[in-house]
């Protein structure tokens, strides 16, 4: 099974260009399949004598793939999409390839170097100190809980060397527009989130941080602050400089999810968007989503590193020969010990085009986000919700209830056209459409919008 022979190479090369082509095309819009469908066209896969390389390949390419959606085609407008580049996606088969471990600095030094360079450049966007560092993580969802339970963590510390006992509950402060995996974290952590009111703008502000932290219920204390830098239903910007100003009065750690809006630090048209995310005390962007990479990608950083360390490093006697605080374990940071140097293919995408050329194409991305919010606000069966701060506008198609919704976006992938999703905004049914992708043109939005009429 692990010997390279001539069967090896061959299924190699038949792979090879099946990705050159995959890289090379315009990916499809497929769609999903019910399980039954599945089970009748590629039936059982893994058996006792298996299939063979090329009959494996051909179930894969033929049925399995088809039934997927690619993430990075220009019309997948709905959730938030990824769209890797060209240098980035094919620098994941040399990682997976190279069976490279990105746990330690011991057996991955060279793939931490590199991934530490490309976590300072989202530092440097985002005015942390040179202090900052940490590690990427799989996704928000892991990103977002690995930073709370550091912060929950430094403040169990400081109650401790006050000679305090832990209060009776935990409890971190969120607005009801922050991530859903806020609420999971939570979950997990056994806290509970007092909920903060937003500002008519729907946007959260240091006064109403200061009021959920002093009308807490009685024994709980806040440990963490999160705030939101690009909802993922309307990409609003929480107002970062108020809510560091009332974190620092209450001594309350700080914690930034930028998990999508993060990478529009990179733009000069919106960086005044995020003032105060310098003041954070931990901040997640995803590669994954707008600084094409690919899945599973996501940066965490700590202002204070040591403090993440202290959470995280995993003690035992296999293991004591790798804790080691004069070298950087992307372990130590994250609720993870075995990892993948998951943020190579970020890196060597950056290492290729440069920096500037990322500005570039987020800015590109931003100009087809406002060209679509004219293409709405121009047509009279149509409504803009809120005026669009990053790249997701959402809308009503006047008269539509959630059925009509579901019908449009349900014939857009049909017909091959487009995949989008029905929202909700203020308690109703709604349409948002997310641009990230460069390759998305105005003209593909205004296809779309035109199927409205």
């Amino acid at each position: 099974m692990h010997e390279f022979d001539q069967e090896s190479e061959e299924l190699i090369q038949s792979v090879f260009r099946y990705t050159l082509d995959r890289i090379r095309n315009e990916p499809p819009l497929d769609g999903p399949m019910s399980a039954a469908e599945l089970q009748a066209l590629v039936g059982e896969t893994v058996t006792p004598e298996g299939l063979g390389g090329p009959e494996a390949l051909r179930r894969y390419t033929e049925h399995l793939a088809p039934a997927s959606i690619s993430a990075d085609h220009p019309r997948y407008l709905a959730f938030i999409a990824g769209a890797p580049t060209k240098a980035a996606a094919v620098f994941d088969l040399v990682i997976g390839a190279s069976s490279l471990c990105g746990s330690t600095w011991l057996d991955g030094a060279g793939m931490v170097f590199a991934e530490n360079q490309a976590l300072r450049w989202i530092a440097d966007l985002a005015g942390m100190p040179d202090s900052a560092g940490g590690c990427f993580a799989t996704g928000g969802t892991m990103a977002n809980l690995s930073a709370l339970v550091t912060a929950r963590h430094d403040a169990d510390a400081k109650r401790t060397a006050a000679g305090l006992d832990r209060p009776a509950r935990w409890a971190m402060v969120a607005a009801e527009s922050a991530h859903s995996s806020v609420d999971s974290a939570a979950r997990v952590m056994d806290v509970d989130v007092v909920l903060a009111r937003v500002d008519d703008d729907r946007r959260l502000r240091g006064d109403a941080v200061a009021e959920a932290i002093a009308g807490r219920p009685d024994g709980t204390e806040v440990f963490a602050v999160v705030a939101t830098a690009g909802t993922t239903n309307l990409g609003i910007v929480d107002a970062l400089d108020g809510i560091a100003d009332a974190c620092a009065a209450a001594g309350v750690w700080m914690h930034v999810d930028g998990a999508y809006g993060g990478a529009a630090m990179a733009a000069p048209s919106v960086r005044h968007r995020f003032i105060g995310v310098e003041h954070c005390d931990s901040l997640v962007v995803d590669p994954h989503k707008w600084l094409f990479s690919p899945f599973d990608c996501a940066a965490l950083l700590y202002r204070n590193p040591a403090i993440a360390r202290d959470a995280h490093t995993q003690r035992a006697g296999y293991l004591e020969p790798i804790i080691d605080d004069t070298v950087w374990n992307p372990c130590d940071y994250a609720h993870v010990l075995t990892r993948r140097a998951r943020g190579m293919p970020f890196w060597f995408s950056l290492a290729v085009h440069g920096t500037d050329a990322y500005r570039d194409a987020i800015e590109g991305t931003l100009e087809v986000t406002l060209a679509t919010r004219e293409m709405v606000a121009a047509a009279d069966h149509l409504e803009l919700i809120v005026e669009p701060e990053l790249s997701v506008v959402a809308f009503r198609r006047r008269g539509w209830g959630l059925a009509d919704y579901q019908a449009w976006c349900d014939r857009l992938l049909a017909e091959g056209m487009a995949l989008l999703t029905p929202t909700t905004v203020d308690g109703g049914p709604a349409m948002r459409v997310c641009i990230i992708n460069p390759r998305t043109t105005v003209d593909d939005l205004a296809e779309i919008l035109a199927s409205l009429a």
